[in-house]
């Protein structure tokens, strides 16, 4: 009885049901391949407010079993959302030469509480997974806007922060010579400028560099969207590396929906941490979201400046956010 008990109650889902919020765009396309090629993957269900029945129908002749749906317009975003386990939000308008990610609130501020509001209404239990930045003040409105409803879980809403983890690992595997597959650099914080917090001191395998050249490698991870902003030189921001990652994320977060056991990401979420009511650290991933808050481990001196200095910049970015939906018509 027990070990039949056992079987019943986790089943290998899967099966999962995934929403692409923004589907169309620069990241959404890129993002929604990466998923349609995952066998964790059942459902994909693909919304934006335009060409998403041609990204649907291009992404369903891959000979991969998810089944692929395309949603077009706001009248169909309640049906897009009905049933889904995850919803990944990559939609919102991207930097261009000269922008900070924080240029992009007053658009995307809109965007993202509109999807929220749909999400709470049609599947208040899904992992929520947000790549539309500014990230710093989307996630607090993604938060507020699901209180509103009274269906607000801090376990399950996350800011998608992974593209800084996969850049500091390539950046270091690239300075020292290693297998990027193999290093893992913790990144703290938030996901702009000078709130993005590599852990260098805690990177697997250990690496230490001069102070010159940690501070330059701290510098490069935090301004590495800008890079690629003026490479693009006004053709768009990081579009298919950020797929790269936010497809990383929400596979951890299937993988640990689905039972497996030890999974951990980074990624900024409500948080006791520190004083900041949202900040990003490793977590522990379970089966109903965050299982368990890392923290932030034991910090160099110099990463414990960073800290210091990033703070008043995110609990504006914070309040900024949670002022938005308290002011919402």
């Amino acid at each position: 009885f027990f070990f039949f008990c056992e079987i019943v109650s986790s089943p290998p889902q899967n099966n999962a049901k995934v929403a692409v919020l923004g589907a169309s765009g620069g990241i959404g396309q890129p993002l929604s391949l990466l998923l349609k090629n995952s066998p964790l993957v059942g459902e994909l269900s693909l919304f934006d407010i335009a060409h998403t029945p041609g990204v649907a129908a291009d992404l369903s002749h891959i000979e991969t079993r998810a089944h692929v749906t395309g949603y077009m317009g706001p009248d169909q975003l309640d049906a897009a959302l009905k049933g889904c386990n995850v919803v990944v939000i990559p939609a919102g308008v991207p930097r261009k030469p000269g922008m900070t990610r924080d240029d992009l609130f007053n658009t995307n501020a809109t965007i993202v509480a509109t999807l929220a509001d749909a999400v709470a209404r049609n599947c208040p239990e899904a992992m929520i997974c947000i790549i539309a930045n500014p990230v710093n003040s989307t996630i607090p409105i993604t938060s507020e806007v699901m209180k509103k409803y009274g269906v607000y879980n801090p376990n399950r809403v996350f800011g998608v922060t992974t593209l800084d983890i996969v850049r500091a690992n390539a950046f270091v595997a690239e300075l020292k010579g290693l297998d990027p597959a193999r290093v893992n650099v913790p990144v703290i914080g938030g996901h702009a400028g000078k709130t993005i917090i590599p852990l260098i001191s805690q990177a697997t395998p250990k690496v230490e560099f001069p102070a010159d050249q940690l501070s330059a490698l701290t510098a490069r991870i935090q301004d590495a969207g800008t890079e690629v902003v003026k490479a693009k030189a006004g053709a768009g921001s990081a579009t298919l590396s950020m797929a790269y990652a936010g497809a990383r994320f929400t596979f951890s977060v299937l993988d640990a929906m689905n039972g497996k056991d030890g999974v951990v990401e980074c990624a900024y979420v409500r948080s006791e941490e520190t004083e900041c009511k949202y900040f990003s650290t490793p977590l522990l991933l379970g089966k109903h979201g965050i299982e368990k808050n890392l923290g932030l481990g034991k910090l160099s001196a110099f990463e414990e400046n960073l800290v210091a200095d990033a703070i008043g910049e995110l609990k504006g970015s914070i309040k900024k956010g949670e002022d938005f939906v308290a002011n919402m018509k």
